[in-house]
């Protein structure tokens, strides 16, 4: 029903949800020719591991934003209130189709949802382990499979410029725009 509502431009749909990037990223399956081995040099140190959290909303929009680390609450809560923010300016209803993330319900977070849903954004659970039912979770798998695949990277800065790039190949590929937004270290203010 969210679906048909949004494609018949009453409401905004957008998919939610978070991703982890390695400095090793795993090998990609080719074909060589017989004789020839696939060799990929490893960095000295592994790094830290560079997560994204995105909103989705197919054949429009990607926003998303990264963080060394792994995405917490107070980075969830800064992304969410933006899209409340817009939300609320439009004058539309915006739905966010998300899983059953420890930070999607913590207390801080439930604390805001009627905040949220009087500026027009409001939250859809998907039932437990139906990742399959959010397409964001096909962009994590093209982005690591076909843009970061049988890649090393030397630190977070340079993994975070390819996973940049590749949203950006994505988004060409997807007929959609993307847009990083910069995470404050103090969201409050």
């Amino acid at each position: 029903m969210l679906e048909l509502a949004a494609a018949a431009g009453e409401i905004d749909l957008k998919y939610l949800d978070e991703s982890g990037f390695c400095s090793w990223s795993e090998p990609g399956y080719t074909y060589y020719q017989r004789g020839e081995q696939k060799k990929i040099e490893q960095t000295l140190r592994r790094g830290r591991r560079l997560s994204i959290i995105g909103f989705f909303q197919p054949l429009i929009s990607f926003v998303y934003g990264l963080v060394i680390g792994g995405v917490d609450r107070k980075s969830y809560i800064q992304m969410m209130e933006k899209e409340a923010e817009e939300s609320s300016a439009l004058g539309r209803i915006r739905v966010i189709v998300q899983d059953n993330g420890p930070i999607h319900r913590c207390l801080e977070v439930q604390q805001l949802w009627s905040k949220w849903e009087s500026q027009g954004l409001y939250i859809f659970f998907l039932p437990k382990y139906c990742s399959e039912m959010n397409p964001i979770e096909l962009e994590w798998q093209h982005i690591k499979k076909n843009e970061l695949a049988g890649k090393m990277f030397e630190d977070e800065l340079e993994l975070a410029y390819a996973v940049i790039h590749g949203i950006e190949v994505r988004a060409e590929t997807g007929n959609h725009t993307a847009q990083r937004v910069k995470f404050n270290s103090n969201p409050g203010t």
